[in-house]
C-alpha cells in the first residue's frame, strides 16, 4: 500500500507543476493521478499491483507560468471576514465525512465546542478512513464543506474561533 506521505507529495507536485495527469509504476506499486482541470483536486484514479512489464513514467511537459494566476484572487477573497479565525485544513485529498457513518451524528455543527484533538471530521483516501482532529479549542463559526464533497490537500474544511 502507498504511504499517504508519499501521496501528498505527489499531489503538491502535480499542482506545482501543472500537470494534469501522473502514472508513476515501480516493482512494488502503481498509482495514477489525474487532475480533469485546474479547479478539480487530484483524484487517484488506480491504485493497484503492478503490471509484469515495468514502464516508466511518462516525461512531464513545462508548465504554463501564467495558469495558477486566475486561482489567486478568490483565495485573497475568501480571507476576508475571517480575522481571528483559525481554519483546519485537510492534511490529503480524499472524500470529506461529516460523520462515522451515514445514520450516526455528526462530529462537529455550527455553534458546537470543540477542544485540542477532538474528532472534527474523517476523510476517505484509497478506502482508508481517516480522523481529522482539531488543533484548536474554541467554538466551530462554519462548516466550509459537505458530506461527501471531494476535498484537495490544505482545503479549508472547518472555521474555529479560538477559545
Amino acid at each position: 500500500m502507498i504511504d499517504i506521505r508519499k501521496l501528498k507529495e505527489l499531489v503538491k507536485l502535480m499542482v506545482q507543476n501543472d500537470l494534469t495527469e501522473m502514472d508513476l509504476r515501480d516493482s512494488e506499486e502503481q498509482v495514477t493521478l489525474q487532475r480533469p482541470n485546474q479547479l478539480a483536486a487530484p483524484q487517484v484514479l488506480q491504485a493497484a499491483p503492478p503490471p509484469s512489464v515495468a514502464v516508466p513514467p511518462p516525461a512531464a511537459a513545462p508548465a504554463a507560468a501564467s495558469a495558477p494566476a486566475p486561482a489567486a484572487p478568490p483565495a485573497a477573497n475568501a480571507s476576508s471576514g475571517r480575522e481571528g479565525l483559525v481554519a483546519i485544513e485537510s492534511p490529503m485529498v480524499g472524500t470529506y465525512y461529516s460523520a462515522s457513518s451515514p445514520d450516526a451524528d455528526p462530529f462537529i455543527t455550527v455553534g458546537k465546542d470543540v477542544g485540542d484533538g477532538s474528532v472534527v471530521c474523517l476523510i476517505e483516501a484509497m478506502k482508508i478512513f481517516n480522523e481529522i482532529k482539531s488543533e484548536v479549542t474554541g467554538t466551530v463559526v462554519q462548516i466550509l464543506v459537505s458530506n461527501g464533497d471531494a476535498v484537495e490537500f490544505g482545503q479549508e474544511l472547518v472555521l474555529v474561533r479560538p477559545a
